[in-house]
């Protein structure tokens, strides 16, 4: 626990009324909202948590011009018991400040951040959904605050913490999607920013997406920038290959590629479900042809959204390969069951991977 003290602010107790069926992802947002400000003479300070409300920027504050912004996005999930599960939250917290460090933006107490995580959980019992596969997603940011023109790192910041209750990602069940793989245009660079959670990646992989979308895939298969040849991630997800049914392979780690803590996850989960685990440089030639030569069974996107989103068709150069005959395999099917009973509390969790955040007890905040 830090020493670091938090105010809280009234807000209102509950939604207006009853969530809906269809919470969609991200498009309801609880009462309240976490905030924090930096400057260097103070370092962080002003711990709140009030209402959700807008934020005041001026027009020439730096995130405008020089793009200083980071985030994140966790999980509370609901228990059988009627509390929550937290899911590697200090990883998150981890990240977060070494997306900050990568941006020239101060770090947070990670300590403090978590802590800010609980008690908005807490607080907003009411707004975690008890519809199978949902959860109450939880998204930390910081930007720079100061007016500015020039290119420089700006001197104030703000942190804050909002979060929403998302429906599961496959409406439909678990679909697989189609990818396109582009080497045309890339999603970052060694050296660049792509291995920090900042909206700079995202925004540049919009422009292929929708070009994508348009010709009836769902995502984009980047690689890497030097080469066009080794592949990366997958919209804004980790992938990985499967073999015989029995190894995954990933990409290895380089530089511009996201710590994914699903796919960490999902490296450490699999030996002990049985499966063969290695991270290395993959030839996205070679992924055509141990598609089409039938050696790669499955191939799956990870992340925090989906935990798991298996991929049933990758094109490439107007050309299709099927993957499993665009149907979900058995091995994703397995670790997706196997961890998101973990995150939800329904099997024990023998990594010590989750933090329970008590909502049945009224008076465990204040």
């Amino acid at each position: 626990m830090s020493t670091l003290e938090i105010r809280i602010e009234p807000a209102p107790e509950r939604p207006p009324g009853p969530l809906p069926d269809e919470l969609g992802f991200g498009r309801i947002f609880t009462g309240r909202m976490f905030t924090q400000r930096y400057t260097p003479e103070r370092g962080w300070h002003d711990a709140v948590i009030g209402p959700y409300r807008p934020l005041t920027m001026d027009p020439a504050g730096l995130p405008f011009h020089c793009g200083q912004m980071v985030f994140e996005g966790t999980k509370a999930y609901l228990r059988p018991d009627g509390d929550a599960n937290l899911f590697r939250v200090e990883r998150n917290a981890e990240r977060f400040n070494r997306s900050a460090q990568r941006l020239a933006m101060p770090p947070v107490d990670a300590a403090f951040h978590v802590e800010a995580i609980e008690r908005m959980v807490a607080l907003e019992r009411a707004w975690v959904p008890t519809q199978p596969g949902s959860a109450l997603y939880i998204r930390p940011v910081m930007i720079a605050t100061e007016a500015s023109l020039m290119v420089r790192a700006s001197r104030s910041y703000l942190h804050y913490i909002v979060m929403s209750p998302v429906s599961p990602y496959f409406a439909g069940g678990f679909r697989p999607v189609s990818v396109l793989i582009s080497d045309e245009h890339v999603r970052a660079a060694l050296g660049g920013t792509g291995e920090a959670k900042t909206p700079a990646n995202y925004a540049v992989s919009l422009y292929p997406t929708e070009r994508a979308i348009s010709r009836g895939y769902d995502q984009v298969l980047w690689l890497d920038a030097n080469e066009r040849r080794y592949v990366e991630e997958a919209g804004a997800m980790n992938v990985a290959f499967v073999y015989e049914g029995k190894h995954i392979r990933t990409p290895a780690l380089s530089g511009s590629i996201l710590h994914g803590i699903t796919r960490d996850s999902i490296l450490r989960l699999a030996p002990d479900l049985g499966y063969g685990t290695s991270e290395d440089r993959i030839e996205v030639a070679e992924v055509l042809r141990d598609v089409e030569g039938g050696s790669i069974t499955e191939v799956f996107n990870m992340g925090t959204g989906a935990v798991l989103a298996p991929v049933g068709r990758l094109g490439f150069h107007g050309r299709d390969y099927l993957v499993n005959g665009g149907q979900p395999g058995p091995v994703a099917q397995r670790l997706y069951h196997a961890l998101t009973a973990i995150q939800y509390g329904r099997v024990r969790d023998p990594y010590g991977w989750t933090r329970v955040v008590p909502l049945r007890e009224t008076t465990a905040v204040g």
